[in-house]
C-alpha cells in the first residue's frame, strides 16, 4: 500500500502561507500543519492584548492599547511564513534537476 506521506507531497506555496496568515491569528500554522503552534501564538496574543489595553492610559490609541497583541500577531505571520519557506525549500532542493 502507497501512504501518502509529508515528504510525497509538495508543502503548500510560501506566499499562500504568508496570505492565510495574515486573515486570522494562527490560521498561518493551520496550513502548515503545526495547529499547536498555531494556537498557542493565538492565546499569547489575546492575553497580550488584554493586558496592554488594561495598563495603557485614556490617552493611548487603540492600536496602542493592543500593541502587545499586535506585535504576537506579527511575528506569528512572519513565524509560519518561515515554516513554509524553509519546507519548500527543502522539498523542492531534494527533488533537484537531475544528472
Amino acid at each position: 500500500m502507497s501512504e501518502s506521506t509529508p515528504e510525497t507531497r509538495a508543502p503548500m506555496h510560501p506566499y499562500l502561507v504568508l496570505l492565510i496568515a495574515a486573515l486570522a491569528p494562527g490560521s498561518g500554522h493551520w496550513a502548515v500543519g503545526n495547529v499547536q503552534r498555531g494556537v498557542m501564538f493565538a492565546w499569547f496574543m489575546f492575553i497580550l492584548g488584554w493586558i496592554t489595553w488594561r495598563i495603557t492610559g485614556p490617552e493611548v490609541s487603540p492600536i496602542g492599547k493592543l500593541s502587545g497583541g499586535l506585535i504576537i500577531y506579527a511575528v506569528s505571520v512572519l513565524d509560519a511564513y518561515r515554516i513554509a519557506r524553509f519546507r519548500w525549500t527543502r522539498f523542492h532542493a531534494g527533488r533537484g534537476t537531475g544528472a
